[in-house]
């Protein structure tokens, strides 16, 4: 069993937060309030680092298709326990670029690594966005000005180098007056993101430690000087083997969660061949579904004709 080590780092400075809010007292209640809540919740932020890369297993098992992900993190990961004294550093990664189609499981493994280095996970949604906002917060002179994604986690959460995800990222378009990208040329740099500040703060924040995973389906319109700041994975759909693992594991985990000890332990080649169509975020669903029908059978094993799902052509037999 591995265990996670946190240490704090001060993610802002408390006396810039109280000159700017004298600054700016009573033009914005909306802003008061969040400097107040700075104020409040203290400065200190939690950096957390997985203890061995023992914590990376079920990774390994749940993903194998991102065995080349998984092994780099793996040499990052025994970096930070490299250290003379036994103290353990940051787990310094650079953001990471997942390439693979619909279905191969890119959102999903991001929130998972959050869940292992014990962090936050804040998923941004790139498809359609047309304006750097989100990310970096609007005027705090318009109407409706609030922080974006980056300040509000940093702020409102307990850690310091919470898991970012930006989905999509090749789908999301802007203008020559408002490019959605624009501020990551300085939040993918650790260098310029120790003082990122956020467009309704007039404070500088520490966005060094954040853990970027940007998702896309192709590196088309994406700006090479953008890819140039990432570490870029092509991610293959799982072999059929895996893919089958993965189905068995899942079925596993709901035997587990709905205490169903006495269904036979492992799902037949006919129900995973049933399955090879089932889309990854509907696949919970489908074998959940199938238990139900096998419930009300009278049945404690689940048959091919339990799986009642349209069937989508995806790579190897399960995308996820």
């Amino acid at each position: 069993m591995s265990i996670t080590i946190a240490r704090t780092r001060a993610v802002y400075d408390l006396h810039e937060v109280q000159g700017a809010l004298d600054r700016s007292r009573g033009r914005s209640p909306e802003l008061d309030a969040f400097y107040e809540r700075m104020l409040e919740t203290g400065a200190e932020r939690f950096v957390t680092t997985p203890s061995s890369i023992a914590a990376l297993d079920p990774l390994f098992e749940e993903c194998p298709n991102f065995d080349e992900v998984l092994d780099d993190l793996a040499r990052y990961l025994r970096l930070a326990h490299a250290g003379k004294g036994g103290e353990i550093r940051g787990f310094n990664v650079m953001p990471i670029l997942l390439l693979g189609g619909p279905g191969v499981g890119k959102t999903h493994f991001a929130k998972r690594l959050a869940r292992v280095m014990q962090t936050d996970c804040e998923l941004i949604s790139m498809n359609a966005l047309s304006a750097g906002f989100v990310i970096t917060g609007s005027s705090a002179s318009w109407r409706g000005a609030k922080c974006g994604k980056v300040a509000e986690r940093l702020v409102r959460g307990q850690f310091a180098n919470p898991v970012i995800v930006l989905d999509e990222v090749e789908k999301a378009t802007g203008s020559s007056q408002s490019d959605p990208l624009a501020a990551l040329y300085q939040l993918l740099e650790p260098e310029t993101a120790c003082a990122f500040r956020d467009e309704f703060i007039d404070v500088d924040i520490d966005a060094s430690q954040i853990f970027w995973v940007l998702t896309a389906n192709s590196i088309e319109g994406i700006p090479h000087p953008l890819l140039n700041r990432m570490a870029v994975y092509e991610v293959p759909a799982p072999t059929p083997e895996q893919a089958a693992g993965i189905a068995q594991r899942m079925y596993a985990g709901l035997l587990r969660e709905l205490n169903l000890g006495g269904f036979d332990p492992l799902l037949g080649d006919v129900v995973l061949d049933k399955l090879a169509g089932v889309s990854p975020r509907d696949l919970r669903k489908a074998l959940l579904d199938g238990l139900g029908y096998a419930v009300a059978d009278g049945r404690e094993h689940v048959l091919a004709g339990d799986i009642r799902v349209k069937q989508t052509p995806w790579k190897g037999r399960i995308g996820f």
